[in-house]
Protein backbone atom coordinates (compact mmCIF):
# COMPACT_ATOMS: atom_id res chain seq x y z
CA UNK A 1 0.00 0.00 0.00
CA UNK A 2 1.55 3.22 -0.83
CA UNK A 3 2.49 5.79 1.37
CA UNK A 4 -0.42 8.39 0.41
CA UNK A 5 -3.28 5.90 0.51
CA UNK A 6 -2.26 5.01 4.13
CA UNK A 7 -1.90 8.64 5.03
CA UNK A 8 -5.87 8.85 3.72
CA UNK A 9 -6.79 6.07 5.35
CA UNK A 10 -5.28 7.49 8.94
CA UNK A 11 -6.78 10.96 7.97
CA UNK A 12 -10.01 9.50 7.49
CA UNK A 13 -9.52 7.30 10.99
CA UNK A 14 -9.07 10.09 12.80
CA UNK A 15 -12.16 12.49 11.09
CA UNK A 16 -14.35 9.27 11.67
CA UNK A 17 -13.34 9.18 15.45
CA UNK A 18 -13.66 13.26 15.86
CA UNK A 19 -17.57 12.60 14.38
CA UNK A 20 -18.16 9.75 16.56
CA UNK A 21 -17.05 12.09 19.82
CA UNK A 22 -18.72 14.75 18.57
CA UNK A 23 -22.00 13.05 18.32
CA UNK A 24 -21.53 11.13 21.51
CA UNK A 25 -20.87 14.76 23.33
CA UNK A 26 -23.82 16.11 21.61
CA UNK A 27 -26.14 13.02 23.00
CA UNK A 28 -25.48 13.74 26.49
CA UNK A 29 -28.63 14.36 28.07
CA UNK A 30 -29.70 17.10 30.38
CA UNK A 31 -32.93 18.06 32.28
CA UNK A 32 -34.52 21.40 32.35
CA UNK A 33 -37.03 21.98 35.06
CA UNK A 34 -39.47 24.70 34.52
CA UNK A 35 -38.64 24.69 30.72
CA UNK A 36 -41.74 25.84 29.26
CA UNK A 37 -41.45 29.69 29.48
CA UNK A 38 -39.07 32.42 29.65
CA UNK A 39 -35.47 31.57 30.57
CA UNK A 40 -35.80 27.93 30.57
CA UNK A 41 -37.79 27.71 27.45
CA UNK A 42 -34.24 29.60 26.17
CA UNK A 43 -32.04 27.08 27.81
CA UNK A 44 -33.83 23.95 26.50
CA UNK A 45 -34.44 25.43 22.83
CA UNK A 46 -30.35 26.43 22.84
CA UNK A 47 -28.87 23.00 24.41
CA UNK A 48 -31.04 20.94 21.59
CA UNK A 49 -30.16 23.61 18.97
CA UNK A 50 -26.53 22.53 20.15
CA UNK A 51 -27.51 18.63 19.58
CA UNK A 52 -27.99 17.75 23.14
CA UNK A 53 -30.34 15.71 24.41
CA UNK A 54 -33.11 17.90 26.60
CA UNK A 55 -35.55 15.89 29.02
CA UNK A 56 -38.08 19.33 29.56
CA UNK A 57 -39.55 19.78 32.47
CA UNK A 58 -43.13 20.79 32.15
CA UNK A 59 -46.70 20.79 33.93
CA UNK A 60 -48.96 21.84 31.59
CA UNK A 61 -50.80 19.53 28.89
CA UNK A 62 -50.36 21.96 26.18
CA UNK A 63 -46.75 23.15 27.26
CA UNK A 64 -45.38 19.44 27.21
CA UNK A 65 -47.10 19.19 23.29
CA UNK A 66 -45.61 22.50 22.53
CA UNK A 67 -41.77 21.14 23.87
CA UNK A 68 -41.98 17.66 22.17
CA UNK A 69 -42.10 19.07 18.48
CA UNK A 70 -38.83 20.75 19.40
CA UNK A 71 -35.87 18.39 17.76
CA UNK A 72 -33.69 16.92 20.52
CA UNK A 73 -36.17 17.49 23.18
CA UNK A 74 -38.22 15.08 25.42
CA UNK A 75 -41.02 16.64 27.56
CA UNK A 76 -40.98 15.17 30.98
CA UNK A 77 -44.37 15.82 33.00
CA UNK A 78 -42.60 17.72 36.28
CA UNK A 79 -43.59 19.63 38.94
CA UNK A 80 -40.65 20.50 41.17
CA UNK A 81 -43.37 20.18 44.55
CA UNK A 82 -44.70 16.84 43.83
CA UNK A 83 -42.43 14.11 45.21
CA UNK A 84 -44.50 11.21 42.87
CA UNK A 85 -44.00 13.28 39.77
CA UNK A 86 -40.44 14.20 40.66
CA UNK A 87 -40.04 9.90 41.23
CA UNK A 88 -41.81 9.42 37.97
CA UNK A 89 -39.50 11.34 35.93
CA UNK A 90 -36.14 9.56 37.39
CA UNK A 91 -37.78 6.34 36.20
CA UNK A 92 -38.64 7.78 32.96
CA UNK A 93 -35.23 8.77 32.35
CA UNK A 94 -33.38 5.50 33.49
CA UNK A 95 -35.69 3.67 31.17
CA UNK A 96 -34.40 5.60 28.19
CA UNK A 97 -30.89 4.48 29.03
CA UNK A 98 -29.16 7.22 28.26
CA UNK A 99 -28.32 7.98 31.59
CA UNK A 100 -28.08 11.94 32.39
CA UNK A 101 -24.98 13.69 32.22
CA UNK A 102 -26.85 17.42 33.33
CA UNK A 103 -29.46 18.95 35.83
CA UNK A 104 -30.17 22.83 35.11
CA UNK A 105 -32.55 23.47 37.90
CA UNK A 106 -34.72 26.55 36.52
CA UNK A 107 -38.26 26.27 38.14
CA UNK A 108 -39.37 29.37 40.00
CA UNK A 109 -41.72 31.31 41.02
CA UNK A 110 -42.21 35.05 42.96
CA UNK A 111 -43.86 36.06 45.65
CA UNK A 112 -43.94 40.28 46.96
CA UNK A 113 -45.51 42.05 50.15
CA UNK A 114 -44.19 43.33 52.77
CA UNK A 115 -42.78 40.46 55.49
CA UNK A 116 -44.84 41.68 57.76
CA UNK A 117 -48.02 41.25 55.86
CA UNK A 118 -47.23 37.89 53.43
CA UNK A 119 -49.43 35.05 53.66
CA UNK A 120 -47.63 32.32 55.21
CA UNK A 121 -49.23 30.36 52.64
CA UNK A 122 -47.30 32.84 49.81
CA UNK A 123 -44.48 32.26 52.07
CA UNK A 124 -44.54 28.54 51.91
CA UNK A 125 -45.81 28.44 48.23
CA UNK A 126 -42.12 30.61 47.43
CA UNK A 127 -39.82 28.26 48.98
CA UNK A 128 -41.34 25.16 47.98
CA UNK A 129 -40.80 25.85 43.95
CA UNK A 130 -37.23 28.00 44.72
CA UNK A 131 -35.66 26.40 47.46
CA UNK A 132 -37.12 22.73 48.38
CA UNK A 133 -37.65 22.15 44.62
CA UNK A 134 -34.17 22.18 43.74
CA UNK A 135 -33.78 20.06 46.74
CA UNK A 136 -36.27 17.51 46.09
CA UNK A 137 -35.14 17.56 41.66
CA UNK A 138 -31.27 17.27 42.54
CA UNK A 139 -31.22 14.54 45.48
CA UNK A 140 -33.55 12.26 43.09
CA UNK A 141 -31.29 12.47 40.38
CA UNK A 142 -28.13 12.58 42.16
CA UNK A 143 -27.08 8.82 41.54
CA UNK A 144 -27.71 9.66 37.49
CA UNK A 145 -25.45 12.63 38.24
CA UNK A 146 -23.04 10.95 39.87
CA UNK A 147 -22.84 8.22 37.50
CA UNK A 148 -21.60 9.85 34.26
CA UNK A 149 -19.73 12.82 36.55
CA UNK A 150 -21.77 15.27 35.00
CA UNK A 151 -22.67 18.64 36.02
CA UNK A 152 -25.50 20.37 37.65
CA UNK A 153 -26.64 23.91 37.82
CA UNK A 154 -29.49 26.10 39.81
CA UNK A 155 -30.89 29.71 38.16
CA UNK A 156 -30.35 31.85 41.23
CA UNK A 157 -30.18 35.75 40.42
CA UNK A 158 -28.76 38.72 41.27
CA UNK A 159 -31.72 38.33 43.95
CA UNK A 160 -29.61 36.32 46.02
CA UNK A 161 -27.10 38.96 46.70
CA UNK A 162 -29.61 42.20 46.69
CA UNK A 163 -33.17 42.43 49.00
CA UNK A 164 -35.62 45.27 48.38
CA UNK A 165 -38.81 46.05 49.81
CA UNK A 166 -41.65 43.88 49.19
CA UNK A 167 -39.06 41.44 47.25
CA UNK A 168 -38.76 39.73 50.44
CA UNK A 169 -39.80 36.44 50.11
CA UNK A 170 -37.96 36.08 46.35
CA UNK A 171 -34.92 37.31 47.73
CA UNK A 172 -34.55 34.89 51.11
CA UNK A 173 -35.33 32.22 48.41
CA UNK A 174 -32.33 33.41 46.35
CA UNK A 175 -30.46 33.61 49.03
CA UNK A 176 -31.19 30.33 50.32
CA UNK A 177 -30.46 29.03 46.65
CA UNK A 178 -26.65 30.57 47.23
CA UNK A 179 -25.85 28.77 50.28
CA UNK A 180 -27.44 24.85 49.01
CA UNK A 181 -25.19 25.87 45.95
CA UNK A 182 -21.82 26.31 48.00
CA UNK A 183 -22.73 23.20 50.21
CA UNK A 184 -23.59 21.13 47.50
CA UNK A 185 -20.49 22.27 45.02
CA UNK A 186 -18.29 20.81 48.42
CA UNK A 187 -20.48 17.38 49.22
CA UNK A 188 -20.31 16.46 45.14
CA UNK A 189 -16.46 17.43 44.46
CA UNK A 190 -15.58 13.77 46.01
CA UNK A 191 -17.75 12.49 43.00
CA UNK A 192 -15.98 14.31 40.16
CA UNK A 193 -19.77 16.30 39.91
CA UNK A 194 -19.46 20.21 38.76
CA UNK A 195 -22.13 22.61 40.67
CA UNK A 196 -22.96 25.98 39.66
CA UNK A 197 -25.61 28.98 40.12
CA UNK A 198 -26.19 30.92 37.19
CA UNK A 199 -27.59 34.43 38.65
CA UNK A 200 -29.47 36.29 36.09
CA UNK A 201 -30.31 39.85 36.39
CA UNK A 202 -33.55 41.81 34.39
CA UNK A 203 -34.61 39.74 31.30
CA UNK A 204 -37.73 38.82 29.97
CA UNK A 205 -39.33 36.24 30.99
CA UNK A 206 -42.96 35.83 32.60
CA UNK A 207 -42.61 34.83 36.28
CA UNK A 208 -44.02 38.27 37.15
CA UNK A 209 -47.03 37.92 35.03
CA UNK A 210 -47.74 34.34 36.88
CA UNK A 211 -47.33 36.33 40.54
CA UNK A 212 -49.93 38.25 39.45
CA UNK A 213 -51.96 35.88 38.01
CA UNK A 214 -51.96 33.88 41.62
CA UNK A 215 -52.76 36.95 43.39
CA UNK A 216 -56.23 37.06 41.25
CA UNK A 217 -56.87 33.81 41.50
CA UNK A 218 -56.33 33.80 45.32
CA UNK A 219 -58.40 37.04 45.50
CA UNK A 220 -55.68 38.97 46.91
CA UNK A 221 -55.67 42.71 47.11
CA UNK A 222 -53.15 45.27 48.32
CA UNK A 223 -56.02 46.85 49.93
CA UNK A 224 -55.93 47.64 53.77
CA UNK A 225 -52.02 47.18 53.53
CA UNK A 226 -49.87 49.43 56.17
CA UNK A 227 -48.18 49.34 52.41
CA UNK A 228 -51.05 50.39 50.33
CA UNK A 229 -49.51 53.80 48.19
CA UNK A 230 -46.15 52.06 47.67
CA UNK A 231 -47.16 48.45 46.73
CA UNK A 232 -50.03 50.33 44.55
CA UNK A 233 -47.05 52.30 42.80
CA UNK A 234 -43.74 49.83 42.85
CA UNK A 235 -45.96 46.67 41.87
CA UNK A 236 -49.64 46.88 40.98
CA UNK A 237 -49.52 49.69 38.43
CA UNK A 238 -46.32 48.46 36.32
CA UNK A 239 -46.95 46.16 33.52
CA UNK A 240 -46.37 42.78 33.81
CA UNK A 241 -45.10 42.46 30.04
CA UNK A 242 -40.99 42.52 30.41
CA UNK A 243 -40.84 42.28 26.33
CA UNK A 244 -38.58 45.47 27.39
CA UNK A 245 -35.76 43.50 28.51
CA UNK A 246 -33.26 41.54 26.58
CA UNK A 247 -34.35 37.47 25.40
CA UNK A 248 -32.29 35.76 28.15
CA UNK A 249 -29.81 34.58 25.91
CA UNK A 250 -26.17 35.46 27.87
CA UNK A 251 -28.41 33.19 30.64
CA UNK A 252 -28.04 30.25 28.25
CA UNK A 253 -24.59 31.01 27.16
CA UNK A 254 -23.69 30.90 30.78
CA UNK A 255 -25.21 27.34 31.40
CA UNK A 256 -23.54 26.28 28.29
CA UNK A 257 -20.04 27.03 30.11
CA UNK A 258 -21.36 25.57 33.69
CA UNK A 259 -22.55 22.46 31.90
CA UNK A 260 -19.70 21.46 29.40
CA UNK A 261 -16.68 23.95 30.24
CA UNK A 262 -13.26 21.81 31.26
CA UNK A 263 -13.32 25.02 34.24
CA UNK A 264 -16.81 25.81 35.16
CA UNK A 265 -17.52 28.73 37.63
CA UNK A 266 -18.81 28.49 40.75
CA UNK A 267 -21.09 31.42 40.35
CA UNK A 268 -22.18 33.32 37.26
CA UNK A 269 -23.83 36.61 37.31
CA UNK A 270 -25.59 37.50 34.20
CA UNK A 271 -26.49 41.03 33.71
CA UNK A 272 -28.01 43.05 30.79
CA UNK A 273 -26.38 46.40 31.83
CA UNK A 274 -23.53 47.77 33.80
CA UNK A 275 -25.83 49.41 36.64
CA UNK A 276 -27.16 46.15 37.25
CA UNK A 277 -23.93 44.33 37.98
CA UNK A 278 -22.55 47.40 39.82
CA UNK A 279 -25.62 47.43 41.95
CA UNK A 280 -24.94 43.71 42.75
CA UNK A 281 -21.42 44.14 43.53
CA UNK A 282 -21.40 46.98 45.58
CA UNK A 283 -24.41 45.11 47.57
CA UNK A 284 -21.91 42.40 48.18
CA UNK A 285 -18.94 44.48 49.15
CA UNK A 286 -21.10 46.80 51.42
CA UNK A 287 -22.03 43.52 53.52
CA UNK A 288 -18.17 42.43 53.60
CA UNK A 289 -17.67 46.11 55.26
CA UNK A 290 -20.95 45.63 57.48
CA UNK A 291 -19.09 42.36 58.79
CA UNK A 292 -15.84 43.79 59.60
CA UNK A 293 -17.34 47.34 61.40
CA UNK A 294 -16.42 47.22 64.86
CA UNK A 295 -15.65 43.77 65.55
CA UNK A 296 -13.49 42.15 68.02
CA UNK A 297 -10.92 41.01 64.82
CA UNK A 298 -11.27 43.81 62.77
CA UNK A 299 -9.50 44.31 59.79
CA UNK A 300 -7.74 47.41 58.65
CA UNK A 301 -8.17 48.35 54.77
CA UNK A 302 -4.42 47.36 54.19
CA UNK A 303 -5.69 43.78 55.36
CA UNK A 304 -8.88 43.89 53.42
CA UNK A 305 -7.15 44.99 49.82
CA UNK A 306 -4.38 42.25 50.56
CA UNK A 307 -7.51 39.75 50.40
CA UNK A 308 -9.35 41.34 48.03
CA UNK A 309 -5.80 40.64 45.69
CA UNK A 310 -5.53 37.13 46.68
CA UNK A 311 -8.99 36.38 45.82
CA UNK A 312 -8.70 38.16 42.75
CA UNK A 313 -5.49 36.17 42.19
CA UNK A 314 -5.33 33.34 39.50
CA UNK A 315 -5.61 29.69 41.07
CA UNK A 316 -2.17 28.18 41.05
CA UNK A 317 -1.04 25.82 38.05
CA UNK A 318 -2.45 22.22 38.86
CA UNK A 319 0.95 19.93 38.92
CA UNK A 320 0.80 17.54 36.37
Amino acid sequence: MSRPIVVLMLVLLCLAGAQTTAAAEAQKAILVTGASTGIGRNITETLAAKGYLVYAGARKPEDLAALNKIDNVVAIRLDVTVQSEIDAAVANIRKRGKGLYGLVNNAGVAVVGPMIEVDEADMQFQMDVNLYGPYRVTKAFAPLIIESKGRITTTGSISGTLSAPFLGPYSMSKHAVEAYTDTLAAEMEKFGVKVSVIEPGNFNSEIFAAMRKRMEQRGQTVEGSRYEAELQERLLSRPTDRSQYPAPDAVSAAVLHALFDPAPRLRYMVVPNQREAEITIRKAIQEMVQLNQDQAYSYDRDALVKMLDEALAPPPAKQP
